[in-house]
């Protein structure tokens, strides 16, 4: 169809940077289409560069990671898919409501405001950050340990140490805190009208052992768009941690990924 969407925009989380979809990234070209991974603004640097020097972290928004993405978006010539990992799939609801994008993918998401449930092994994952107000304008790195249990908990400590060595970066604190306190600011960037019935499709995706992210606070983020008459879909993997981008069997998750994103996608 000449219509159809043609590129894919990849949106990674806190913690990570574009390196993280570097398999789906891989994999989707193979499938013929464009894959963008940009990285939030001040991100464009390698893991290494910015586990060195964290500094073009410390004062990102929200805000001002929509506006880049969206800006990004507009400047093609047909609507993409959208796929966000941890934040990044709050980032793609919000775009989403935005008009933003053919169809979304939100996987392992971040609550957007209105979400209410908060599992205790939530604030374990995300309390290294918000355990200090002063955090909200500085990059805050996990442990090996500490991301052992938010991202890999599934896997050896062996195993989790890799991952950790290839993908980790220091955490944009402000980001957690808006995410954190969103609630309680009318005003909030994660804000989304959940009634809109033009919005483009949406597929949330669980990981059944995910600490930052359980199924079931996933779950009420996508029960919350039970009005709308626009398409939201949700799926559950089970044995999958928060690192279902690359847990061994990552390849059934992008595939259906691609495969839902593709077929419910909108023609413009």
């Amino acid at each position: 169809m000449a219509n159809h969407p043609d590129t894919i925009v990849l949106i990674h989380g806190l913690w990570m940077t574009p390196r993280s979809w570097e398999l789906w990234k891989a994999r989707y070209e193979q499938a013929g289409y464009r894959v963008l991974a940009p990285a939030w603004p001040g991100l464009e640097g390698e893991v290494e560069a910015l586990r060195a020097d964290p500094s073009p972290l410390e004062h990102l928004e929200v805000g001002q990671i929509l506006d880049h993405y969206e800006a990004l978006v507009q400047g093609l010539e047909r609507r993409p898919i959208l796929m966000g990992h941890s934040f990044g799939g709050a980032f793609v609801q919000v775009l989403l409501d935005r008009g933003v994008g053919a169809a979304g993918v939100a996987i392992a998401s971040a609550a957007v405001k209105g979400v209410r449930r908060l599992p205790l092994s939530t604030v374990r994952s995300t309390f290294p950050v918000l355990k200090k107000p002063a955090n909200a304008h500085k990059a805050v790195p996990l442990t090996p340990e500490q991301f052992h249990y938010a991202f890999t908990n599934t896997l050896s400590e062996s195993e989790s140490r890799a991952v950790y060595e290839r993908y980790h970066v220091p955490a944009a604190g402000h980001i957690l805190f808006e995410g954190g306190l969103a609630n309680f600011n009318p005003h909030a960037a994660t804000k989304v009208d959940f009634g809109n019935d033009y919005r483009a499709p949406l597929l949330f995706i669980a990981a059944e052992l995910d600490h930052i992210s359980p199924p079931a606070m996933v779950l009420e983020n996508a029960e919350h768009y039970k009005d709308s008459a626009a398409v939201t879909d949700f799926k559950e993997f089970a044995g999958r941690s928060h690192h279902l981008l690359g847990q061994a069997g990552w390849e059934e998750v992008a595939d259906y990924a691609l495969s839902w994103a593709a077929t419910k996608a909108r023609t413009y």
